[in-house]
């Protein structure tokens, strides 16, 4: 089955509030895609977002963004009475603290005009998120997750990391007086999910798979780190021993220092990999597909001291991921899995993906750096595969073909087809190619330049914030889209064709 998509995250959508929701505008792209014969919407980790405003970083591996949760919707609902200002400000980028002061302030006030009307749905909504693969001994997250966030409330923001003992040790904690502001987050959780299964169903009748994206790590500062220190390699004190990262290289002399604690592989596995098998459960309740960010990390993890500065001192140190993911199709075995297999790719890497069968990725971007035997460049591509242009780590195509030397532009330009500009030619390839799924970043169909590149991965501040003008996914795109997609044979509805 060959299909396309489009790679848009929710917060890029265009809104008045000044940031994407799951509101009308989520709706209306969906009609777009329809339009445009797009079948996969592929979307960055829909998480509560942590420093930097990194949705890979985030307080929860279960939990949705109230950021996404549109307002106007609780208006309609009956769950908010409030005017709701218009955000000004650049339309082509997120203001992300403006919106959190004003988003904040109106989901409490939703919650002390709402809350006690619908306590008998959030509560059962919230006993519904206890799941053990094996139905015993279940763990409900979001009560996890909603103390977390009153605690560190209380505490005015503060690491876990931070906290009086009785607060970090997860075992210690008397959770009562802090259960009113906790019902505060399980109402949120409680809102999210309404609005996000209504657009789950939205775009599944139109035939529109969710492709969701699930970060390898999690953060330091996250529910899941604080009540199960166990699994992560933590001293006595719950401060990391070794962390998260990559090695040095050819573009970063001191490698990428992450800093997110590493798993305790061998106790994950005397637990049959039980916290592994929740998190993928909860992925598999919100997306039809799912990227797994970094699965290199899954054969062979790069370790790095804590106490190291830079990823300078890490080693590589073999990690259990064919005993994983054999439990993974026992327990889930519906669950579409997509292995995000760019950078270092030794041996066993590549033994594991190819065990599974699972698709991995290829990025045209990245196949004019060398020569016509490197993995991305378009003629290796294979057909169990998703290929893209580029990614939310990526450059644009505009952006890119500006700062690529004169080799690499050589090298494209004879390997493309013909197209009257970079960007179609680009696109036109991948969908082209034999791969069963071709994946373009919104901002590419858009031809727009580097400024609306979404992330410059090692750095934190500036990212993130691309936003899409209104009306720019008209039905013009979408018919040269559609038109594509029928050229290439990626049309999954070609009956409603004229």
């Amino acid at each position: 089955m060959r299909r396309s998509g489009v790679l848009m995250h929710i917060t890029s959508l265009p809104s008045p509030g000044g940031v994407g929701t799951l509101g009308r505008e989520a709706f209306a792209f969906a009609d777009f895609m329809e339009k445009a014969g797009l079948s996969v919407w592929q979307m960055l980790p829909i998480g509560p977002t942590g420093y930097g405003e990194s949705p890979y970083q985030s307080g929860s591996t279960h939990a949705g963004n109230p950021m996404l949760i549109d307002l106007e919707l609780l208006r309609e609902e009956g769950l908010l009475d409030a005017e709701l200002p218009q955000m000004a400000g650049n339309p082509d980028r997120a203001d992300f603290p403006a919106v959190r002061a004003q988003k904040e302030r109106l989901l409490r006030l939703s919650f002390a005009q709402s809350f006690s009307k619908v306590e008998a749905d959030v509560y059962d909504f919230a006993a519904q998120q206890a799941w053990a693969p094996d139905g015993k001994n279940a763990v409900n997250w979001l009560d996890t997750y909603a103390l977390y966030a009153a605690i560190k409330e209380a505490h005015g923001g503060a690491a876990w990391t931070e906290w009086p003992l009785e607060y970090r040790d997860f075992r210690r904690v008397n959770a009562a007086p802090f259960q009113k502001n906790a019902d505060f987050y399980i109402y949120c959780q409680w809102l999210f999910f309404r609005q996000w299964r209504a657009f789950r169903e939205y775009v599944a009748r139109k035939g529109i798979a969710l492709f969701g994206d699930m970060p390898i790590y999690v953060a330091e500062d996250s529910a899941d780190a604080w009540s199960e220190p166990q699994l992560f390699q933590l001293d006595e004190n719950f401060a990391p021993l070794r962390v998260a990262g990559v090695p040095p290289d050819y573009f970063c002399a001191d490698g990428q220092r992450w800093g997110n604690p590493l798993y305790d592989w061998k106790k994950m596995r005397r637990d049959k990999f039980r916290w592994w098998l929740r998190r993928l459960h909860s992925a598999g309740g919100m997306f039809d597909w799912l990227r797994i960010d970094h699965f290199i990390g899954f054969a062979n993890y790069y370790s790095i001291p804590a106490s190291c500065p830079t990823a300078r001192e890490g080693k590589w140190v073999k990690a259990p991921g064919k005993a994983l993911f054999k439990r993974v199709e026992r327990a889930l075995p519906d669950l579409k899995i997509i292995a995000e297999d760019l950078g270092e790719v030794g041996p066993r890497v590549r033994r594991l993906i190819n065990y599974f069968g699972y698709p991995g990725m290829k990025v045209i971007q990245f196949g004019f750096d060398s020569d016509k035997t490197n993995p991305h460049f378009p003629g290796n591509i294979v057909q169990n595969s998703v290929a893209y242009t580029g990614t939310h780590d990526n450059d644009t195509i505009m952006g890119w073909w500006e700062k690529a030397s004169e080799p690499v532009k050589k090298l494209a330009l004879k390997t493309l087809p013909a197209a009257d500009t970079i960007c179609e030619a680009m696109i036109q390839c991948v969908f082209a190619s034999v791969a069963d799924t071709a994946i373009v970043p919104m901002q590419d169909f858009l031809h727009l330049g580097g400024e609306a590149r979404m992330n410059f991965p090692g750095t934190v501040g500036g990212n993130w914030l691309w936003r899409m003008r209104p009306g720019a996914a008209d039905d013009a795109l979408a018919g040269r889209i559609r038109a594509l997609n029928g050229r290439t044979g990626r049309l999954l509805r070609p009956e409603k064709e004229e």
